[in-house]
Formats: C-alpha cells, structure tokens, sequence
C-alpha cells in the first residue's frame, strides 16, 4: 500500500533528556532523546479525516511549580501535560483553545490555521496563524496573547487595522470587515529582557491582485515589534509594500547583536522571500545598513493600484538572482534550454517586483524564495549570519474569475520555470548557503549546497538544490544543514564553507535540525519527512547523529 503524501517540517525541542515533536500525522509525541524510546503519544485529530499538514513543532512553558507544552495543530491550541502527555483540563476547554473564535470580526467559518509553534513570555502563551491568501474571502491574521493556565485570551493586535487604529489609513475603510490574511505563519521570537515578541507577517488575500485593498496594506509583510504582557505596537517595518507576488516574511525575526561602527547594538535580522536581509535596530526598527525606496513597474491589470516604489536594501546584498534574462536561462543540456526559452520569451518581466500579468509574469526570486521558513543561523562567537537560499524564478498568469467563483481575479496556477525534467529554468547554482559578517553586512563565502544525482551523473556536479528547512550554527564552528534535494545533511565549517560530514538520510530532511546534549553526548536530530515540494519519497522518522 502506498504510504500518504506527507511531511515532516517540525524541529523539535529536548528538556531534561526528553524530545517533544510532531509527527507526519500531526501528533505530539515524547521521547527519550538517548534513544528514540516513546514515552507517550497525544493525538489531537483521531476522529479527523485531516490528519495531515504542515506543523513546525511545540513550545514549552515552566514556572518552577508547573510545567506544560504548547501545539498549535491545525485551527486549535492544545495544552499539554509533558508528564504524562494528557491535556491540563483547566486551560480553555477542557485543555483546548478554539483558534477561530475571538477575532474581533464575524469569521463566518472562515479558514484558519497555524503552522509554526506559538511562543510564551511569562504567563502569556502568543499565537499566530490566521486564514489563507487565495482570492476567496479569508480570516485575518491577527496576533493573540492567551493566559497560559486559563487558556482566557489577554490581548490581540489587529495586522489589518481597525477604525482609529495606525495603519488603517492604509487599506480601503472596510478592508478591517472582508480582506484577510496578513498573518504570523512563519513564527515568532521573544526578547525576554525586553518582554517584547517580534513578529513576522505575510501578505493580505488575494495575494497576486490587490485591488480591492489599495493603498500599503499596513501590518501585512512587516518585522513587527510587540509588548508580550499587552500586544501594543512599539514599532514595525514594511518590507514590501502592497504585495502582489506572494512575498511573505518566511521566517522569524533574528536576534542578534553586532558592531556597527565600533558600536554593539542590538538587532533584528529578517531574511526574506525577495532574496533580502534588512537588519535593523532592535530598539527602534531603523535600517541599521542602508535601505533605499526604488522604482518598480506599475501594473496593467484592471483595478489594480501597485505602490511606485519598493525597500532594497543595500547590504548586504541579495541572496539569489533577482532578474531572468536570455543570458541566465539554464544551459544544463540543448533541449532543456530550448524548452525553457520558449516558455520565458512568452512571458512578460524578468525585473524586479515585476507585477503578475494576464499574459504572465516571470519574477525572481519566485514564491519560495530566496530564503524560506528555514530562516537563519547567528553565531554569536564570529557574529555571522547563515542562509540557505534557492533559485526558482515563478510565473503568475492572472484570470478572470468565472461568475460562479464569487472573486474578480484567480491566478492559472503557482507555475515555477522550469525544464522539461523538472530542474530549476535558470543556470545553476540553484541552492546556496552564505555566511554574512553582519558588522559589516558583506558576504564571507557562499558555497553551493546539495547535487541532483541524475544530473550528477552526467557529470553536472556542484549545481546545488532547492532546498526546504534551515540550517543551525554550534559553537564548535560547524553548520548542519539537510533541506536538500538529495536527501543527505551536512556538517560544513562555519569559517570556510567546506563540507566536512554529510550523511544520507532515508528521507529528505525538508527541516530544521535541532542539537542537544545528554548524558554528557552531544546530538543533532533532523526530521525525515520526504515528499513537500520536492517530490521525493515521503518518510516519517526522526534520525540522530552523535558527535
């Protein structure tokens, strides 16, 4: 029988010698982290017929009396007892929190859904998620703060401002009552010295026509910076504005700290989709390198309103391609370059923020990125920054909506230029991981990261992949990263590039890996999920390394 097309996306977390994760099948599960030995399972979704779905793992809370883990699945937020792996019947009802309730707006069985964990500051459990970003009518993705014994909502901050709220002069005046999206997908981080949760936000449904919500769409694609103990502003930064290309913020804000100008300062690094680093001021949310505001194409479709200008910033400088032109169409073989040039000189664009058209639009980075849900790694020691990035330029062809459709613009589909064989459009490399000094926001190394073994084998090496999940940084100066297309990861030395290890995994590991100690051993774990976007063979094992 073959096995359902899941996946695994979750990194998990080890305390005091036990792995809490996720599995495949969207349980919450405890281990042994010496061995792999269960402990207890806690499945949320036994009576659902869809258990399936991306979660990127759990939370944990402690207060020196009482102990409790934290998942997300699905539209709920479950509140779970690390002992014995049962609900704490006193948190919400009966251990659950029903996410689609409490929006401050009538949700009318709008869609919701949370995929990366939530985060906790003190007493207070935050969450994000929030509704898709087609062009049917969505839920917002409102931030909310939850008592972490009562489960009673404390606080929520509106990403889609309502009335006499900053912002909302930003969107049409009932955008508050019908737009939705605009959400935390991707996860949060706290500074607890702060006691602030610094959020990262996606783009506003529809996210490739944004006629019906003019204007730039404040707080959808921004780096925000939140109190924890009471959801207020303290300060955002808009990454792109108006966002037609599905260019969310994939990853958690950073926290890291650098030396610019002689000067420590605290920071926020946020990678992006549009292949971008913006590192800011952690106090203020100001560009701590330059950032300019440049021209971009204005859009022909009907209604539509593109902002004239979008941020670049300046350093450091781009993780992947932002063009596609003749010169950079793959040449890996004859036939796939024929191939492919027949479709690019079909389609309008190849610049930056070139806008989706009725004819159809290529744009790189395309819609996974540049950098995705991966994120980023910070060694505080050498203070760099390490991304793992793709190149895979997307085509949005927009359409009339049929009458029965209830929306004005769908898209053809989420079409990505590729060959004849499925191998990214574009001259390889196609996955990299760069190191950045971040006192000085340059490039130290840059290496291709992953082979096709079919290519390999023409003699096509070194081509890197795209690539699924992140990478980590340990103070020995080595970086793991899996994600590959190829299924194996990695050890590379964090002050070179070179791989030093790298080991085949029985599925791709499309995570981020986790490392831990016990017993006086040192660990690193990875999910082996297979199958997402990379269309290989689903799995559904954890497998740990000792080093």
């Amino acid at each position: 029988m073959q096995r359902p097309a899941t996946t695994i996306e979750c990194t998990p977390i080890v305390i005091d010698g036990v792995m809490y994760l996720t599995t495949a099948r969207l349980q919450v599960r405890a281990i042994k982290a010496s061995t792999g030995e269960p402990l207890w399972n806690y499945n949320p979704l036994q009576n659902s017929r869809r258990a399936t779905g991306v979660n990127r793992g759990v939370t944990w809370f402690e207060d020196g009396k009482d102990r409790r883990v934290f998942a997300g699945i699905q539209d709920k937020l479950y509140c779970i007892d690390p002992q014995s792996g049962e609900l704490k019947k006193g948190f919400g009802d009966n251990g659950i929190v029903d996410l689609t309730t409490q929006f401050d707006r009538e949700m009318n069985g709008l869609n919701f859904r949370i995929t990366s964990p939530p985060v906790v500051f003190e007493d207070t459990v935050i969450v994000g998620g929030g509704g898709g970003e087609g062009p049917r009518t969505e839920g917002p993705g409102h931030i909310r703060g939850y008592d972490v014994y009562t489960g009673k909502r404390k606080w929520i901050f509106h990403t889609i401002p309502h009335p006499g709220e900053l912002g909302y002069e930003t969107w049409p005046k009932d955008s508050w009552q019908r737009n939705g999206a605009a959400n935390n997908w991707a996860g949060m981080s706290v500074d607890l010295k702060r006691g602030w949760v610094f959020v990262s936000t996606g783009s506003a449904s529809f996210d490739f026509w944004g006629g019906d919500r003019h204007g730039d769409n404040l707080f959808s694609d921004c780096v925000l910076a939140l109190d924890a103990r009471n959801g207020k502003r303290i300060w955002h930064y808009q990454t792109v504005h108006h966002d037609v290309w599905d260019y969310d913020l994939p990853a958690q804000p950073a926290l890291i700290t650098v030396r610019v100008n002689g000067r420590e300062r605290d920071a926020v690094a946020q990678v992006t989709k549009t292949a971008f680093v913006f590192v800011l001021d952690r106090e203020t949310g100001k560009p701590l390198f330059p950032v300019e505001e440049r021209t971009v194409p204005a859009s022909d479709v009907e209604g539509e309103k593109l902002s004239p200008t979008q941020p670049f910033p300046v350093k450091p400088r781009p993780l992947s391609r932002m063009e596609v032109n003749e010169d950079l169409i793959t040449d890996i073989s004859p036939e796939a370059r024929e191939f492919v040039m027949k479709r690019f000189k079909s389609l309008r664009g190849g610049t930056p923020f070139a806008p989706p058209s009725k004819q159809g639009t290529i744009y790189s980075p395309g819609t996974l990125g540049g950098a995705l849900w991966g994120g980023c790694a910070f060694d505080p020691r050498s203070r760099r920054l390490f991304v793992n990035s793709s190149e895979l330029p997307s085509i949005a062809t927009i359409r009339d909506a049929r009458p029965d459709e209830g929306y004005k613009f769908g898209i053809t589909g989420y079409e990505k230029l590729i060959d004849q064989d499925g191998y990214p459009g574009v001259k390889p490399p196609w996955g990299h991981l760069t190191a950045i000094n971040m006192d000085t926001a340059d490039f130290v190394w840059r290496e291709a990261v992953g082979e096709y073994p079919a290519l390999a084998s023409r003699g096509l090496r070194k081509t890197g992949t795209y690539n699924l999940g992140g990478c980590i940084a340990t103070a020995g100066g080595l970086v793991f990263m899996a994600a590959t297309a190829d299924e194996k990861i990695r050890a590379i030395d964090s002050d070179s590039g070179a791989v030093l290890w790298e080991a085949k995994l029985p599925a791709g590991g499309y995570a981020t890996p986790s490392t831990y100690e016990v017993g006086g051993k040192q660990y690193v774990v990875v999910a082996c999920g297979g199958g997402n976007r990379q269309k290989t063979a689903s799995g559904d094992e954890y497998v740990a390394f000792s080093l």
